[in-house]
């Protein structure tokens, strides 16, 4: 029975992680296996791979065949390196001890370049961060500057909306003291008018009675 160490998928849409399982080639892709040996996913940055190596040097050993995905990921944990070794191994070239040596110097290695491309990553992701704050903090300042200028127009505004509302306050009140004060002279006039025809008439009764009693001394003398 042919062998395949491939990938059956997993996860909702648009976020998918696969298992690394041994199935049978002519079993559908998601459907029954015989073991599942991992774990992948694509989405993290780098991507997320846990791998149980025994397992995955066993069946390799065994002749199963790995699909170009689970080659690079194979190769990329160091399972293709170890096989390659044994292989060199039972062949002669190479003794249990050299193949071991190489074989850690090689995942040494690896495991720097790995640590250096996370790194980077991450170095990479605080630059950005940092350029998007900045720019952030330059939007917020701009609306800030915006937003004073905007008060401070509204202000200047309202301001002189109120000006002339104060003048033609007083230009209204004048006028009208100006009428108080002629009304009250206009008052006061007649009455000084009055006062002043008392005054007069009052001499003239006078005169008018003084005849009369003389008359009246006179009729004796008759």
């Amino acid at each position: 029975m042919p062998v395949k160490i491939r990938l059956t998928r997993r996860g909702r849409k648009k976020a998918p992680f696969y298992h690394i399982v041994i199935a049978d080639s002519r079993a559908p892709r998601d459907g029954r296996y015989i073991e599942s040996i991992g774990k992948y996913n694509p989405v993290t940055n780098p991507a997320t791979i846990e791998l149980d190596f025994d397992k995955a040097l066993d069946w390799l050993l065994k002749g199963a065949q790995p699909t170009d995905t689970c080659r690079a990921i194979l190769s990329y944990k160091g399972v293709m390196m170890k096989k390659h070794l044994l292989e060199g191994v039972k062949k002669g070239a190479l003794t249990e001890e050299q193949a071991e040596e190489k074989f850690q110097s090689w995942l040494k290695e690896k495991e720097g370049k790995i640590q250096a491309k996370v790194d980077m990553l991450q170095k990479g992701e605080d630059t950005e961060l940092k350029k998007r704050i900045d720019a952030e903090t330059k939007v917020r300042e701009a609306r800030a500057e915006e937003l004073a200028k905007r008060n401070a127009e509204a202000a200047a505004a309202e301001a002189k909306a109120n000006a002339p509302e104060t003048e033609e306050a007083q230009t209204e009140e004048t006028p009208e003291a100006v009428e108080a004060t002629e009304e009250t002279k206009t008052e006061e006039a007649p009455k000084e008018v009055k006062e002043e025809a008392k005054t007069e008439e009052a001499p003239k009764a006078t005169e008018e009675k003084a005849p009369k009693a003389e008359n009246k001394e006179e009729a004796p003398e008759a």
